[in-house]
């Protein structure tokens, strides 16, 4: 397929995924409960964090997490005692349980008291090409409180190879704005057209078909190579084809 029909044809995928009906089957539905900035920013990157394995009991645990916060994330993050933070101890998720959450809501408390917030540490950290520096300095800044080791594998790091797929998932929610209403677009301060496609194995095996995508893992590598192809479709919107490959993967079953 030529780049001109592959354009026409992801375009048209882009189109039929990109609407509101999108939002009722995917985790991004989470943030859209909150109308406050700082309750979808937190909202929206702790159901990115758990957004692996099974969609159903991603949205069940996500909106259970929601629950534990009170369904007012930035308030319980700011202003929590002890017994609200004991009462976090049970939830699970796979592999994140009860004590990576207390350290999310502690470090997520740590960094809108002294760096500007989630916004605030992409923003000083992104560079005028990709976000992946900006999401390993992230995770610098996000563990630089005493914390478990094991709480670490939970926030990916591009400069270790990683895709990073939920973050870059959540970076595109928050920075990118479309038609369809279904991402935020509330980072006024970042490029969409610096944004990273969310790469797993749907998104990868449909690339692979389309020949967008080469190499067989999937990771920093791979998506540096698929931003490349992406960015030669759309330079201003290249992540919007995140929707016409997930829907030709997990619908279609291209």
């Amino acid at each position: 397929m030529k780049r001109a029909q592959l354009k026409e044809f992801l375009d048209f995928k882009v189109e039929q995924y990109n609407t509101p009906e999108f939002i009722e089957t995917d985790p991004v539905q989470i943030p859209h409960q909150f109308t406050l900035k700082e309750d979808r920013e937190i909202s929206g990157f702790l159901t990115a964090t758990i957004s692996w394995g099974n969609r159903k009991s991603i949205l069940k645990n996500a909106s259970t997490l929601m629950e534990l916060l009170e369904h007012s994330p930035h308030d319980f993050v700011m202003n929590h005692s002890q017994d609200d933070m004991e009462k976090l101890s049970d939830f699970v998720h796979r592999t994140f349980n009860g004590r990576d959450l207390r350290y999310f809501v502690t470090s997520l408390r740590n960094i809108y008291t002294h760096h500007g917030g989630l916004e605030g540490i992409f923003t000083t950290h992104s560079d005028e090409d990709t976000l992946q520096p900006a999401i390993h300095a992230f995770k610098k800044i996000f563990f630089e409180l005493p914390h478990e080791l094991r709480t670490q594998k939970h926030v990916s790091d591009p400069l270790k190879n990683s895709a990073a797929k939920r973050i870059n998932m959540y970076l595109r929610w928050m920075v990118r704005q479309d038609a369809g209403n279904v991402d935020f677009g509330i980072w006024k301060g970042i490029s969409p057209g610096i944004l990273s496609c969310p790469l797993d194995v749907h998104s990868g095996n449909v690339a692979r078909k389309l020949g967008l995508l080469k190499r067989k893992q999937n990771d920093a590598k791979a998506l540096q190579e698929l931003d490349t192809a992406l960015r030669k479709l759309d330079p201003s919107d290249p992540v919007k084809y995140d929707f016409a490959l997930f829907g030709l993967g997990v619908f279609e079953k291209y």
